[in-house]
C-alpha cells in the first residue's frame, strides 16, 4: 500500500509522550518531515527531534499552549516558515483537569474547575484548525486528525466536562468535512479507548487494569503504535475519500 507521505510536512501537537510521540515516530518512519509540538518538556521534543532526523533538518521542536491563544497561530507559522507548507494536522494535545471526586456531584463542581477542561480541549483545536486549512486548501491536499478520547463516546464517571470538550471534536469534524472536502483536505477522528501510556501505567491500578483487559475482545489493551498506525494511515495518500469519520481504537470496545 502507498502512503505517500514521504517530504510531507507534518504538525504533531502533544508530541512528547504517550500517543502523540508515537504518532511523530510513525510519520518520520514514513519519511515525513515532523514537527514536534510540546507545551513545558522542551528537552524531551528537542530530544524526539533529533531522534526523527533534525540533523538533517526532517525534524525540530516548537512550543504550543493551549491555554495561549496566540500559540496556534505561532505553531502553524513556525512549521510553514521553517519548510514552506504544512500538509498534515494531528491535533493531539490535551488538557487534563480536575478529576471530580467520588461522593462529589456534578453540580458542586466549580467552574475554575471545569472550564479549563473544556476550553482546553476544544478551543485551542479550533484555533489551530483554521490556521492549518488556508494552505491545505491552496493545495489541493491536507489531512487532519483530531485525537478524541473513548470518554466522548461511552462515557466515564467523573468524566463529564473532559468527554464533553472531546466529543466536541467529532461535531466539529462532521460539520467541517463539508466545507472541506471540495478542496482535497480530509478531517477525522481518531478515537483511542484505554491506551497503555505512561499516564495510564501511572495512574490506574493492575486490578483495574486486568479488568479492562478481560472487558476488551482482543485480549489486550491499545497500545500507542495501535493509535500511530491508524493516524497515519487517515492522513496519508492511501485514504483517498474518508473523512467526516470517528475511528475507535479499542480492541472491540
Amino acid at each position: 500500500m502507498r502512503l505517500g507521505l514521504e517530504n510531507r510536512v507534518v504538525l504533531v501537537t502533544g508530541a512528547t509522550s504517550g500517543i502523540g510521540r508515537e504518532v511523530a515516530r510513525a510519520f518520520s518512519r514514513e519519511g515525513a518531515k515532523v514537527a514536534v509540538a510540546y507545551r513545558n518538556d522542551q528537552e524531551a521534543a528537542e530530544r524526539l527531534a533529533v531522534e526523527l532526523g533534525g540533523q538533517r533538518d526532517d525534524s525540530f521542536a516548537v512550543r504550543y499552549a493551549l491555554d495561549d491563544p496566540a500559540s496556534p497561530a505561532h505553531v502553524v507559522g513556525a512549521v510553514e516558515e521553517r519548510w514552506g507548507r504544512l500538509d498534515v494536522l494531528v491535533a493531539n494535545a490535551v488538557q487534563w483537569g480536575v478529576r471530580r471526586t467520588p461522593g462529589t456531584h456534578f453540580e458542586n463542581v466549580p467552574e475554575q474547575d471545569w472550564l479549563p477542561v473544556v476550553d482546553g480541549n476544544l478551543a485551542p483545536v479550533i484555533r489551530t484548525v483554521q490556521h492549518a486549512i488556508p494552505g491545505m486548501r491552496s493545495r489541493g491536499w491536507g489531512r487532519i486528525a483530531l485525537i478524541s478520547s473513548h470518554n466522548a463516546l461511552g462515557g466515564n464517571r467523573g468524566q463529564e466536562f473532559y468527554g464533553a470538550a472531546k466529543a466536541g471534536l467529532h461535531g466539529l469534524t462532521r460539520s467541517l468535512m463539508w466545507d472541506l472536502g471540495g478542496d482535497g483536505v480530509l478531517v477525522n477522528v481518531v478515537c483511542p479507548g484505554l491506551t497503555v501510556t505512561e499516564r495510564m501505567l501511572a495512574g490506574l491500578p493492575q486490578p483495574v487494569r486486568d479488568r479492562e483487559i478481560q472487558a476488551t475482545p482482543t485480549g489486550r489493551l491499545s497500545l500507542p503504535q495501535d493509535i500511530a498506525d491508524s493516524v497515519v494511515f487517515l492522513c496519508s495518500e492511501a485514504n483517498g475519500n474518508i473523512t467526516g469519520e470517528s475511528l475507535t481504537v479499542a480492541g472491540g470496545r
